[in-house]
């Protein structure tokens, strides 16, 4: 009875039957959200400020060049809307610009509260989301969803540095998460048919949001669809001929791939849906899926080891060797490109080289060519000082 028990038993842990209790189903939420946890750990945070402190480069460079920008200005004045509205390349801008760099700017004086331990940045920080949630109630006209993924993704690392590490109040702290809840989560969590970098940029928004509130159901769909959207974004020869697609596109024949794809026939490993578009919303998608897969790593699932992890690097290192200037050859894009990828290597790099060590020679060039890497203006915010060369 014994031994028919025990092959009972390991027939059933073959066939996957059996799951031990403390294993974590594979993209799941945690079980305990760690904080603060959206694309910056607490550990991470110490090691810029001890590289800051000490005056050691290239940390103090992207600190100071932080410290001199707009958004770490204490006499900033927040410009909140009840109504945001942006249209296509935000025509109109009805608060567009505003909310997003107000938000970029809460978070940068987050990130000077905890380098320096001056409150004023904190209350800056504070001061900013407050004047938000007390009056924006939506996002309207047709690039509504891309804004609010985009001032979305800003939010939330403020939010996360200001809660689990001001030692001072925020009283206003859960109208903030209403706010989050209510006006942003809603308006991303069920995704985009657009270019991918629209999608991947609105489950940035999602997972931070999900990891701020504690909501394990939204981040679960949140992963999820980044899963699906991350492969249908960068291709890998393993997909086969065409590319992956996400079934909502219906992108049902070559044809309407090729298309998707901005024209491009030929696929090669590391090539994007929007290569042959421009570099400068290739690295917004990019961008978008490095912050996803660093938020998932601190909540516990390094996603970097999976697909997600590969086709980043692919990407990262496909899209840096034109950006430094290697010749186009006339199958890619008609033999012309638009570059421009703006300040998005410094975290994927951070991860698969300096974690992982695989050797990134083209990335690894063109980050410590564009260093302190800055803002876009948009989402991205002051990389080199958070990721640059971390180890934790």
């Amino acid at each position: 009875m014994r031994r028919t028990a025990l092959l009972a038993t390991v027939t059933a842990l073959v066939a996957g039957a059996l799951v031990w209790p403390a294993a974590r189903q594979a993209d799941a939420a945690p079980v305990t959200f760690a904080h603060p946890g959206v694309t910056v750990s607490k550990s991470q945070l110490d090691f810029a400020r001890t590289k800051v402190n000490a005056g050691a480069q290239p940390w103090k460079a992207a600190y100071d060049q932080m410290m001199a920008s707009k958004y770490a200005d204490l006499n900033r004045v927040p410009k909140p809307r009840a109504t945001v509205e942006c249209g296509s390349y935000s025509n109109p801008n009805y608060g567009c610009t505003d909310e997003r760099e107000d938000a970029i700017a809460a978070y940068t004086d987050a990130l000077a509260w905890y380098i320096t331990r001056d409150d004023r940045y904190a209350k800056k920080s504070i001061a900013l989301m407050d004047a938000w949630s007390a009056v924006i109630k939506e996002h309207t006209n047709s690039n509504a969803p891309l804004q609010t993924g985009w001032a979305g993704s800003s939010w939330p690392k403020a939010a996360e540095l200001i809660k689990y590490t001001y030692t001072g109040t925020w009283a206003n702290s859960g109208r903030f998460a209403t706010m989050l809840r209510t006006v942003y989560l809603p308006e991303v969590i069920n995704g985009s048919n657009s270019n991918g970098n629209w999608e991947l940029s609105m489950m940035e928004a999602a997972v931070g949001i999900s990891v701020f509130l504690e909501d394990r159901t939204s981040y679960d769909k949140a992963i999820a669809k980044f899963r699906t959207r991350t492969a249908a974004y960068i291709y890998l020869s393993s997909d086969g001929a065409l590319p992956k697609t996400v079934p909502s596109q219906n992108l049902d024949t070559t044809a309407k791939i090729v298309n998707y794809w901005q024209g491009q026939s030929t696929f090669v490993t590391g090539l994007t849906q929007e290569t042959c578009r421009d570099f400068t919303h290739t690295g917004y998608g990019i961008s978008a899926i490095s912050h996803i897969a660093e938020t998932s790593r601190i909540q516990g699932e390094d996603l970097y080891g999976t697909d997600v992890g590969e086709r980043l690097r692919q990407a990262l290192g496909f899209q840096s060797k034109y950006q430094l200037g290697e010749a186009v050859p006339s199958w890619l894009c008609g033999g012309s490109l638009t570059l421009g990828l703006g300040p998005v290597t410094e975290t994927g790099y951070n991860a698969l080289h300096n974690r992982l060590g695989i050797a990134m020679t083209n990335t690894q060039k063109l980050t410590e060519q564009n260093r302190p890497s800055g803002s876009n203006s948009l989402f991205v915010a002051w990389e080199t000082l958070t990721d640059g060369d971390n180890p934790n």
